[in-house]
């Protein structure tokens, strides 16, 4: 009888060995064969917005933030038709409110002038309709002083998520982070910043600069020099990514299908 009490109370405990067993070949082989998809399992898969793109081509995208100061805009332009090259500023509402001439030189010399948000909140901290009452604020300062809709938006300080991308992507708006941050906002010399974004570069990078910077009139020229030389061209991100049939990968790199 004991001996029989024994067997029974082993059986449950093999039986759960292996259905447990089961499970990880099962998730095993999803993992090799795609058959398991664990984001959409355990929760919502989550969006990335476009970090840089999946080109062969020698293609890069420089970019300006633009929320506090002004003293350097116009050197940065007169910098940029040297080299005849476009680029794209991110201009948040209240800075565009405080340069609006700025703002239309910007645009007047061919740049893209492109959505920053109003304020430069967290947009993550933000409901579905603050979200969009910040990016249509944004959007129509702009259009006003430009005579162009934007249509791609960068988070202030990169910060997003879903509720974020899927609201921008509901209103026309393609979001933009950066591959090659410059860290030109730091105490950090323009050498530092020049090595930094060398190093980093490579055909579809999207940098980051700020208007602003300290030494922006000493490194922009050096790093356009290199680009330059590298046999990069220097394009605004619009004409950098892809507009339809594409997929973002885990790195936020924007690839074509």
């Amino acid at each position: 009888m004991t001996r029989h009490k024994k067997v029974e109370g082993k059986r449950p405990i093999r039986i759960c060995l292996l259905v447990v067993g089961m499970v990880l070949l099962l998730l095993l082989a999803g993992n090799f064969s795609g058959f398991f998809h664990i984001p959409t399992v355990i929760g919502q898969e989550r969006k990335l917005p476009i970090y840089s793109v999946g080109t062969e081509e020698k293609k890069v995208a420089i970019s300006f933030d633009a929320a506090w100061g002004n003293s350097h805009t116009g050197p940065i332009l007169d910098i940029l038709d040297q080299y005849g090259i476009k680029t794209t500023f991110f201009l948040v509402k209240f800075w565009a409110d405080k340069y609006p001439e700025d703002v239309k030189e910007i645009s007047r010399r061919g740049h893209e002038v492109q959505n920053h948000s109003a304020t430069h909140p967290d947009m993550t901290t933000l409901s579905v309709e603050q979200i969009r009452e910040e990016i249509e604020s944004a959007g129509a300062a702009i259009e006003a002083l430009t005579g162009i809709r934007p249509n791609l938006f960068r988070p202030p300080f990169g910060a997003y998520n879903n509720r974020v991308i899927e609201t921008l992507e509901e209103m026309g708006y393609k979001v933009i982070q950066w591959s090659v941050d410059s860290l030109d906002w730091k105490e950090i010399s323009a050498d530092q910043i020049v090595q930094r974004v060398l190093s980093r570069i490579e055909p579809g990078a999207i940098v980051l600069f700020h208007n602003d910077a300290v030494y922006v009139e000493e490194y922009l020229p050096r790093i356009l020099d290199a680009l330059v030389a590298q046999g990069y061209e220097v394009v605004p991100i619009s004409q950098l990514i892809f507009w339809e049939n594409y997929h973002i990968d885990h790195t936020g790199k924007q690839i074509a299908n």
